[in-house]
């Protein structure tokens, strides 16, 4: 069921601060129809660190009768609050979404045997869990050995791999039976990943190039690499220009900067919008490497 494109939604916000559905409704679409394979609404790209629990549950519920079965939801539920991960996970069961997506705890740092308490009791909802490693924001990486133990308790189902850290990847796909589904967390990695026995992507980039991110992962998938090596190439200028500054910043701007009349450059405190000369940059890479008609 996850494997391939999953889109890591952006969550658009009217001039108010208030979600925009009408947006989120037409990025779905696009997505849908432009061949992704997954949704994943509420993650860091959706700026869910600032949705309330009511927004939460709004944005899951929308994403969920907006696909309308078309394609299956990861919805993310992370909380370093385990009663609060708990809480958001049962929403997310109660509103339709197939699967959860469930960051480690960030600012607590909890050693292994606090890691795996969080995610046994947040399995215990009855929703197929997906752990979400990534220490750059977190503070501190899930060690190999619980993302082991946990997938051995059949605790989680899936990894998305935002680590960086290869010997990991290496090691846990060895590891860890067939079924386990790892999935790249980095547009620039992701082939890497999949090279490597990851089964696809939890994608920013999909926003702006769905088209083409699915067809670097189908053939990824098909074994072809010299020929996603070169879609990947194609593709490098923008998975670097999205992360010209801390992700969604640069992805929203970008929407904002192909479709106007659809999605506002307006995010949630602390994220504000591109300093100008990022947002130059990453209007000419869309300008002038892929030919948009960028203002």
């Amino acid at each position: 069921m996850f494997k391939g494109v999953g889109v890591a939604l952006i969550t658009p916000f009217c001039k108010d601060g208030n979600i925009d559905f009408a947006a989120l409704g037409w990025l779905i679409d696009q997505m849908i129809e432009s061949g992704v394979d997954f949704l994943v609404p509420c993650g860091t790209t959706g700026e869910s660190a600032t949705l309330s629990h009511s927004e939460h549950n709004k944005v899951i519920r929308f994403t969920v009768e907006r696909a309308g079965g078309r394609v299956p939801v990861m919805a993310g539920t992370g909380s370093n609050n385990t009663i609060e991960a708990v809480e958001l996970t049962r929403i997310a069961k109660e509103n339709g979404a197939d699967a959860a997506l469930v960051v480690s705890p960030y600012f607590n740092r909890p050693g292994p045997n606090g890691m795996l308490a969080h995610y046994r009791r947040i399995a215990d909802v009855g929703l197929p869990i997906f752990l979400y490693d990534i220490p750059k924001r977190t503070g501190e990486a899930v060690p190999t050995v619980v993302i082991k133990r946990l997938a051995a308790e059949g605790v989680i189902v899936g990894l998305k791999w935002a680590s960086g850290d290869k010997d990991q990847l290496i090691e846990l796909i060895d590891y860890l039976p067939k079924e386990f589904i790892a999935l790249s967390g980095d547009d620039a990695l992701t082939l890497d990943a999949m090279e490597l026995g990851a089964k696809g992507v939890i994608s920013v980039a999909a926003h702006v190039f769905p088209e083409k991110v699915k067809e670097m992962c189908d053939l990824a998938t098909s074994r072809d690499f010299e020929a996603a090596r070169f879609v990947h190439e194609h593709l490098l200028p923008i998975f670097e220009a999205l992360f010209i500054e801390v992700n969604p910043q640069p992805v929203k701007e970008a929407l904002a900067m192909m479709y106007p009349a659809i999605v506002l450059s307006v995010f949630r405190l602390p994220m504000v919008p591109l300093r100008q000369n990022s947002h130059c940059a990453l209007a000419q890479v869309l300008r002038d490497t892929y030919g948009l008609a960028i203002d």
